[in-house]
Protein backbone atom coordinates (compact mmCIF):
# COMPACT_ATOMS: atom_id res chain seq x y z
CA UNK A 1 0.00 0.00 0.00
CA UNK A 2 3.00 2.32 0.76
CA UNK A 3 4.39 1.79 -3.07
CA UNK A 4 1.31 2.87 -4.05
CA UNK A 5 0.72 5.77 -2.41
CA UNK A 6 4.07 6.56 -3.57
CA UNK A 7 3.73 5.88 -6.80
CA UNK A 8 0.74 8.00 -7.23
CA UNK A 9 2.39 10.76 -5.85
CA UNK A 10 5.24 10.42 -8.28
CA UNK A 11 2.28 9.56 -11.07
CA UNK A 12 0.07 13.09 -9.82
CA UNK A 13 3.51 15.45 -9.01
CA UNK A 14 3.02 17.82 -11.83
CA UNK A 15 -0.85 17.66 -10.55
CA UNK A 16 -0.19 18.61 -7.52
CA UNK A 17 2.56 21.18 -7.88
CA UNK A 18 -0.04 22.63 -10.57
CA UNK A 19 -2.84 22.72 -7.57
CA UNK A 20 -0.21 24.63 -5.06
CA UNK A 21 1.17 27.35 -7.63
CA UNK A 22 -2.87 27.86 -8.44
CA UNK A 23 -3.89 28.32 -4.70
CA UNK A 24 -0.87 30.41 -4.06
CA UNK A 25 -1.90 32.32 -7.05
CA UNK A 26 -4.92 32.65 -6.36
CA UNK A 27 -4.10 33.59 -2.05
CA UNK A 28 -1.83 36.44 -3.00
CA UNK A 29 -4.26 37.88 -6.15
CA UNK A 30 -7.16 37.89 -3.34
CA UNK A 31 -4.76 39.72 -1.09
CA UNK A 32 -3.72 42.11 -3.64
CA UNK A 33 -7.31 42.64 -4.52
CA UNK A 34 -8.17 43.65 -0.47
CA UNK A 35 -4.99 45.61 -0.28
CA UNK A 36 -5.63 47.87 -3.45
CA UNK A 37 -9.08 48.35 -2.42
CA UNK A 38 -8.18 49.59 1.03
CA UNK A 39 -5.74 52.34 -0.91
CA UNK A 40 -8.68 52.86 -2.94
CA UNK A 41 -11.30 53.69 -0.45
CA UNK A 42 -8.45 55.54 1.83
CA UNK A 43 -7.54 57.90 -1.14
CA UNK A 44 -11.35 58.20 -1.97
CA UNK A 45 -11.99 59.20 1.38
CA UNK A 46 -8.67 61.40 1.28
CA UNK A 47 -9.18 63.53 -1.49
CA UNK A 48 -12.87 64.41 -0.58
CA UNK A 49 -11.67 65.22 3.04
CA UNK A 50 -9.52 67.43 1.63
CA UNK A 51 -11.75 69.23 -0.41
CA UNK A 52 -13.61 69.73 2.28
CA UNK A 53 -11.02 70.87 4.21
CA UNK A 54 -10.28 73.68 2.23
CA UNK A 55 -13.92 74.54 1.40
CA UNK A 56 -14.22 74.95 4.90
CA UNK A 57 -11.26 77.12 5.53
CA UNK A 58 -12.95 79.69 2.96
CA UNK A 59 -15.75 79.59 4.76
CA UNK A 60 -13.72 80.87 7.87
CA UNK A 61 -11.65 83.01 5.92
CA UNK A 62 -15.01 84.71 4.62
CA UNK A 63 -16.90 84.85 7.82
CA UNK A 64 -14.07 86.23 9.41
CA UNK A 65 -12.01 88.05 7.67
CA UNK A 66 -14.49 89.56 4.72
CA UNK A 67 -17.01 89.28 7.43
CA UNK A 68 -19.20 88.22 4.16
CA UNK A 69 -22.72 86.59 5.53
CA UNK A 70 -23.39 84.60 2.54
CA UNK A 71 -20.12 83.22 1.85
CA UNK A 72 -18.96 83.15 6.00
CA UNK A 73 -22.61 81.30 6.67
CA UNK A 74 -22.05 79.06 9.75
CA UNK A 75 -24.49 76.83 8.55
CA UNK A 76 -22.18 76.11 5.48
CA UNK A 77 -19.67 75.27 8.08
CA UNK A 78 -21.76 73.02 9.63
CA UNK A 79 -22.35 70.69 6.53
CA UNK A 80 -18.71 70.65 6.06
CA UNK A 81 -17.79 69.90 9.44
CA UNK A 82 -20.18 67.35 9.38
CA UNK A 83 -18.93 65.60 5.99
CA UNK A 84 -15.18 66.05 7.34
CA UNK A 85 -16.24 63.66 10.23
CA UNK A 86 -17.73 61.45 8.12
CA UNK A 87 -15.52 60.92 5.82
CA UNK A 88 -12.79 60.67 8.57
CA UNK A 89 -14.36 57.69 9.55
CA UNK A 90 -13.13 55.54 6.92
CA UNK A 91 -9.77 56.96 7.04
CA UNK A 92 -6.81 54.84 8.79
CA UNK A 93 -5.71 56.91 12.46
CA UNK A 94 -4.80 59.24 13.33
CA UNK A 95 -7.32 60.80 10.84
CA UNK A 96 -11.11 60.30 12.45
CA UNK A 97 -9.58 61.68 15.87
CA UNK A 98 -8.34 64.94 13.77
CA UNK A 99 -12.14 64.87 12.09
CA UNK A 100 -13.49 64.84 15.69
CA UNK A 101 -10.83 67.15 17.31
CA UNK A 102 -11.70 69.71 14.25
CA UNK A 103 -16.02 68.84 15.07
CA UNK A 104 -15.02 69.81 18.71
CA UNK A 105 -12.94 73.19 17.80
CA UNK A 106 -15.69 74.27 15.38
CA UNK A 107 -18.82 73.26 18.33
CA UNK A 108 -16.72 75.48 20.61
CA UNK A 109 -15.66 78.23 18.28
CA UNK A 110 -17.93 79.07 15.47
CA UNK A 111 -19.83 81.92 17.14
CA UNK A 112 -16.65 84.51 17.62
CA UNK A 113 -16.04 83.95 14.02
CA UNK A 114 -16.30 87.49 12.61
CA UNK A 115 -15.45 88.83 16.14
CA UNK A 116 -12.36 87.04 18.02
CA UNK A 117 -9.26 86.15 15.76
CA UNK A 118 -8.53 83.22 19.27
CA UNK A 119 -11.76 81.80 17.78
CA UNK A 120 -11.04 81.52 13.99
CA UNK A 121 -7.15 81.18 14.41
CA UNK A 122 -8.54 77.98 16.83
CA UNK A 123 -10.94 76.02 14.09
CA UNK A 124 -7.82 77.20 11.49
CA UNK A 125 -5.50 75.22 13.75
CA UNK A 126 -7.93 72.06 13.79
CA UNK A 127 -8.67 72.39 10.14
CA UNK A 128 -4.57 72.80 9.18
CA UNK A 129 -4.26 69.32 11.88
CA UNK A 130 -6.65 67.52 10.11
CA UNK A 131 -5.24 68.03 6.80
CA UNK A 132 -1.68 67.37 7.71
CA UNK A 133 -3.03 64.17 9.51
CA UNK A 134 -4.60 63.18 5.90
CA UNK A 135 -1.67 64.26 3.59
CA UNK A 136 0.44 62.23 5.72
CA UNK A 137 -1.71 59.31 5.34
CA UNK A 138 -2.21 59.58 1.72
CA UNK A 139 1.36 59.89 1.55
CA UNK A 140 1.63 56.08 3.29
CA UNK A 141 -0.58 54.30 1.27
CA UNK A 142 1.58 51.68 -0.96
Amino acid sequence: MAATIKSQLRDNAIAIISLVVALGSFSYTAWRMQRSEHNLTTRDAAFQMLVALGAMKQVVYHGHYDHDKVGGNPRTGWVYVETIRDFGSAMPAPVPAKAEALMQSWQKHWEGIGTRDEDADAITDALDECRAAVVETVQSLH
